[in-house]
Parts: structure tokens; C-alpha cells; sequence
């Protein structure tokens, strides 16, 4: 189905991140940037609203037959539980209570985990800071494909397989490519959401929890909002390595589009990004971005330029622990 993609390898470079340099052009000719950071007084009460919206599914749907679980929860549930992990990334800034309570984002975290019912937001935590710090770096940032997924996942079926089982890598890569010692928040993350899957299975049976479980695999599969996985580094232009996207689906997804913001910015949390392109407009108007998230999946499949390979590459050095 399709010739293989051109590429063999990653594209190696040699120089450091652009983010670095751009956030303190900006800072220099904007400093008043530095007052959109900070926490998001209404983060958490949205997040809240989504716990308590996806448990009153879980009532909803427990007489449902099984077809219908699986729809509701691809078409719903799982568009939820998708934008909760952007929430959980969100969060992983402190943007939810600030730097100076890092552990209330920490179990905040770990709330806005459980519709999603599988323990992820501290193990994500810890690898999400690498991969700011340290982007494109060999072993170092996670988010980048093995060289068994740039090899193997090379033709447009094995892409869209790719696309469908990217959770599973996702969750897995980290693992073999950087394995770092599991810590105590780690565990309390999974106590909590196996002590919720239990209490759903026990009030209500089994089908709620495969509608949070199957929701959550398959909308960060192949499904539009999973475009951003996508969007965000993959190469589609040589000498690009971050991409935004500013269409309608940040709505959903705490303005995850406005990525090349986000990492010039981290502290400043999405609901602010816009009005950092806007004050720095003449940094990101002219730079290459995304107009549809499914258009990113749909070229990812059939482009034979692009593929898990369509990645920049550099060698970093660890910095110390403060």
C-alpha cells in the first residue's frame, strides 16, 4: 500500500533548540510577556467540571449495549478524557496553582487522571520537563519515535497502524528509551485510579470502565483531536521543528495548538497563548504552521516524505539539578 518513505534516519542537527533564544529576544523587546505567567484561576474548576461531567457518564452508559459504548465512547467520553491528558500537561507547568504549590499540581494531577483510567499524569510529569529541556535530544526526549518505529512504520498502512497504536508507544517508549526509577507520586497515581476503577466496576459494572479505558486508546489513536501528536514536531518542512496550529480545536484542548508559544513559554499557561502571538506577532506570523489537525494525520499517512522518522535529532548534554 504504498512505496516506503524516503527517509532512513532522523534529521541530525547540530545546533541548540530555537526555543531558547526566541523567548529571550522576545522577552528583551517584551517584557511585559512576563505578566501572562503565572496560574489559571479557572483551570481547575473546568477540570473539575470534566471529572464530575465523565463520572455521570459512567451512570449513563452502564445499561448501554456494547456498540453504543464504544461509540459514545470514541464520539464523546474519549474527546474528554483526550483533552484532560492536555489539562494533566497543562497542570505539569504548576499553571493550576502556581510554582509555589507544586505538590497541590501534583495531586490535582492525579484527580484529573481519573476518568481516563489508566495512571498517567506523574509518570508524565517526569518525562515532560525533559522533553523542554531537552528537545530533539537523543535518549533524552521521549516523545521522539525508536529507530525500529522510524524503520518499520514506513508505508501508509503500517503508518495508519502506527497512528492507531500510538498510546501504546506512547506509554511504552519511555520505558526502553530513558527508564528512570518509579516514584512515590507514581504510585499514589496508581493506587487512586485502581481504587476508582474498582469503585466503578463495583457500583455500576464493567461497561463504564471500558468506556473510560476504550475512550481514552481510542480518541489518542486515530482520531482528529490526535492530530496534535502529529502537529507539533514532525519535520513537514526542512529546518522546522516545532509547528502551531490555530484552528478551532484548541478549544477543546487548552490551546495545545499554540505550541511553538507554548515552548518559548511554558510557564504561561494556554488560555494565555494567544496573546503571546499576538504581542509578539512578527515572531510566529511568518513561521510555518498547521491549518487542520486531520489534514496533519491524513499527509502523515499518504506523504511518503513523512513518517515516525520526520523528526530533528541533537545530542544534549544533561544539566545539573538545581
Amino acid at each position: 500500500m504504498g512505496n516506503r518513505v524516503t527517509r532512513e534516519d532522523f534529521e541530525w542537527v547540530y545546533t541548540e533548540q530555537p526555543h531558547t533564544q526566541r523567548r529571550k529576544e522576545i522577552l528583551a523587546k517584551y517584557p511585559e510577556i512576563k505578566t501572562l505567567m503565572g496560574p489559571d484561576p479557572h483551570l481547575k474548576w473546568i477540570v473539575s467540571g470534566m471529572v464530575f461531567l465523565q463520572f455521570l457518564a459512567c451512570y449513563l452508559v452502564k445499561d448501554l449495549s456494547w456498540k453504543w459504548i464504544f461509540f459514545w465512547a470514541y464520539a464523546f467520553g474519549g474527546c474528554i478524557n483526550h483533552s484532560l491528558t492536555l489539562a494533566i500537561h497543562d497542570i505539569s507547568h504548576n499553571v493550576a496553582f502556581g510554582n509555589k504549590q507544586t505538590k497541590w499540581n501534583r495531586w490535582f494531577a492525579v484527580f484529573a487522571n481519573l476518568p481516563i483510567g489508566i495512571p498517567y499524569s506523574a509518570s508524565f510529569k517526569k518525562y515532560h520537563i525533559d522533553h523542554h529541556r531537552y528537545l530533539g535530544g537523543d535518549s533524552l526526549d521521549v516523545d521522539i519515535p525508536t529507530d525500529f518505529e522510524g524503520w518499520f512504520f514506513c508505508t501508509p498502512l503500517r503508518k495508519l497502524l502506527w497512528l492507531f497504536f500510538q498510546p501504546l508507544f506512547y506509554s511504552l517508549r519511555p520505558l526502553y528509551v530513558n527508564p528512570k526509577a518509579i516514584t512515590q507520586m507514581e504510585i499514589f497515581n496508581a493506587l487512586a485510579q485502581f481504587s476508582i476503577d474498582l469503585i466503578i466496576y463495583y457500583l455500576w459494572g464493567l461497561k463504564p470502565v471500558i468506556y473510560l479505558i476504550a475512550g481514552s486508546i481510542l480518541c489518542m489513536g486515530l482520531h482528529p483531536i490526535s492530530g496534535h501528536f502529529i502537529a507539533e514536531h514532525y519535520m513537514f518542512l526542512k529546518g522546522y521543528e516545532t509547528y502551531s496550529y490555530y484552528g478551532p480545536l484548541n478549544w477543546l484542548t487548552f490551546n495545545v495548538g499554540y505550541h511553538m508559544e507554548h515552548h518559548d513559554f511554558p510557564s504561561i499557561p494556554g488560555c494565555r497563548l494567544p496573546m503571546v502571538k499576538k504581542i509578539a506577532a512578527e515572531y510566529y506570523d511568518n513561521l510555518p504552521h498547521h491549518q487542520s489537525w486531520i489534514r496533519v494525520l491524513w499527509d502523515f499517512v499518504f506523504d511518503d516524505t513523512i513518517g515516525p522518522y520526520s523528526r530533528v535529532k541533537r545530542l544534549c548534554k544533561l544539566a545539573k539539578e538545581s
